[in-house]
């Protein structure tokens, strides 16, 4: 892994870390229907409040303003209490945001209960890469990471058939308060189902909880031996950010290009107009012509193939690598939003439209969706991982805000083919600055990704550099 002691583990020992990984990122599953269950209840919630077209907008992008939020503090928190404790928290935030926005009598406590589910999302959003990246050894680690991104794409996934089992009865309610039960899940998980991370522990000077952990996936004679090992390798490495940790360690000058790439992955993520599609995709395809309830369905249609490509991701990321994944998921969404773009600006049916829409959904869930989430928890230093993956998900949600606030408004005084036409040329743009300033990180230890990233910025990399 890129900072912490587990990387020497038998194949039982495999299987226990995949049961942690996927219990927590039951945060990624809460994460993605959040975000998603808003496209089908909007269409119900616009009616009861009578929501114009900018309330609707801050009903949906509320949430994203909290989630920046809360991914800005969720570095602090998890380096300060622990990872575990810390996605325990979140999951305790999302029960009560639920509880609001599901019982809201009114515009302004919806947006309460939006705002809370946000502070909850975002937190959740930074934390959950983080302790993937510390509990995964290296030959699964891009795997790991990259199941935080199958969770969401499952959450929108499940958000959108919730949609359609309430959508006859124009239960919006309903389809909000589903968010409780994977919530309880996680309250659940963080207190008796998974360890701290063991890189925190040692962090903190808790050396025996740290051998407990390890020992508990190899053995003690093992952790013993990974232990001295890495305490070692950091006390030689830490040389450039030593002394200083959160966002001190992140302003260090050898660490800003690693901050570069991921809050510049973090806004080509949104501003290639991912969230359009997630957020809007019933009221979309909507405006060609076809029916709500119908919208509904064929949006679920967006949801199974985000699944699908996402779990190919999964199995190809530590195969192919990061970079050629971004390349061809970059290159490919510039091309199918192009085409959505045509699609709407010549007029053309419902049926041309959601093919674009759903080829644009696989190019960025092979690759650009997942592959962010890994980045982010490979290219910085221990020292600065829970701030740097804080700072990059804060811009990530920041892009999202704008995108989620602004897209209805632009595309109502443009156009929504001209304004798809813009996220195309978004995209172009990304995959210009990952050829040129995206490290491959795969097989590679995080001496290896920063030497990489330091000549690819035209700095001369160090004899050690920090890890």
């Amino acid at each position: 892994m890129t900072e912490g002691p587990l990387e020497e583990v038998p194949p039982e020992g495999l299987r226990k870390i995949w049961r942690w990984a996927v219990l927590i990122a039951v945060g990624g599953f809460l994460f993605g229907f959040d975000t998603g269950v808003i496209s089908g209840a909007l269409l119900f919630i616009r009616t009861d409040f009578a929501l114009n077209s900018f309330e609707q907008g801050s009903v949906v992008s509320v949430l994203v303003l909290g989630a920046m939020a809360g991914a800005l503090l969720s570095g602090r928190l998890a380096d300060r209490i622990g990872r575990r404790r810390a996605l325990g928290l979140e999951g305790f935030v999302f029960l009560v945001g639920t509880a609001v926005a599901a019982l809201a009598g009114g515009y302004g406590t919806l947006l309460g209960g939006r705002l809370l589910l946000g502070l909850a999302v975002g937190a959740a959003s930074a934390t959950v890469p983080v302790y993937l990246s510390e509990i995964s050894p290296p030959s699964i680690r891009g795997s790991v990471l990259t199941l935080n991104q199958l969770l969401i794409t499952i959450g929108i996934l499940v958000a959108y058939m919730v949609n359609v089992a309430f959508a006859g009865a124009g239960d919006w309610r309903a389809m909000i308060a589903m968010g409780a039960v994977p919530a309880v899940v996680m309250v659940a998980g963080a207190r008796w189902g998974i360890p701290e991370s063991p890189a925190w522990q040692l962090a903190r000077g808790d050396r025996d909880g740290a051998r407990r952990t390890i020992a508990s996936v190899t053995n003690a004679a093992t952790a013993d031996e990974l232990i001295e090992r890495r305490l070692a390798a950091r006390a030689k490495r830490d040389g450039g950010v030593q002394g200083r940790a959160g966002w001190r360690a992140l302003l260090e000058p050898r660490v800003r290009p690693a901050l570069v790439v991921g809050v510049t992955l973090a806004a080509v993520q949104q501003f290639g107009g991912i969230n359009t599609i997630i957020y809007y995709a019933p009221t979309i395809i909507e405006e060609t012509g076809l029916s709500a309830a119908n919208s509904i369905y064929y949006s679920i249609a967006i949801g199974v193939i985000n699944l699908v490509m996402t779990i190919a991701a999964v199995r190809l990321i530590d195969r192919v690598g990061r970079r050629g994944l971004l390349l061809f998921s970059l290159a490919a969404m510039a091309v199918t939003m192009a085409l959505l773009g045509l699609a709407f600006a010549a007029g053309w049916s419902s049926v041309p439209a959601l093919v674009f829409m759903v080829l644009f959904i696989a190019a960025f869930a092979v690759g650009l969706g997942p592959v962010f989430w890994a980045i982010i928890g490979e290219i910085f230093p221990g020292p600065a991982r829970a701030t740097g993956s804080s700072a990059s998900t804060a811009v990530n949600w920041g892009a999202n805000f704008a995108v989620s606030l602004l897209f209805l408004p632009i595309a109502n005084a443009v156009g929504q083919g001209e304004t798809f036409w813009i996220f195309g040329a978004i995209a172009l743009a990304g995959l210009a600055f990952t050829a040129r300033f995206v490290p491959e990180t795969k097989g590679r230890d995080f001496d290896e990704v920063d030497a990489d990233l330091l000549r690819r910025f035209g700095r001369r990399p160090p004899e050690s550099t920090p890890g």
